[in-house]
């Protein structure tokens, strides 16, 4: 991964993940989907629930696991996001969650994909 651009890790991962959601049974819907100038990484289905998808990429653990760096301030804004998501494509009715996806990409090792369902309780 030495000389990629975060962008070009962030894209990696998130086919690493939606990859990974696809082999679960997850019908992906959007990714990157622009909403109140931010991005939610992946938008899919795990069956009649609307998954909004954070994907954390690394491409080494020196300083921590991709998954530690969604904080409180980061969870607020991915509940907002995703509220907003709801509201413009008229989900109310529709039930839904947030997951994270971490993903590690190790140079010359196969990328370790770990997904936390139901990551965080919107606030």
């Amino acid at each position: 991964m030495f000389g990629q651009s975060r962008d070009e890790v962030g894209r990696r991962g998130e086919d690493e993940a939606a990859k990974y959601l696809r082999s679960l049974g997850y019908r992906i819907v959007g990714r990157r989907e622009r909403v109140l100038r931010g991005d939610i990484d992946i938008v899919a289905l795990d069956g009649r629930t609307v998954v909004f998808v954070e994907v954390r990429s690394r491409t080494s653990t020196t300083h921590g696991h991709p998954a530690e760096t969604v904080g409180y301030a980061k969870q607020r804004r991915i509940s907002e996001l995703a509220a907003a998501y709801i509201r413009r494509h008229r989900l109310e009715d529709c039930s839904a969650r947030i997951d994270v996806v971490a993903v590690t990409l190790l140079p010359g090792e196969k990328p370790v994909v770990e997904h936390y369902q139901n990551a965080f309780d919107s606030p």
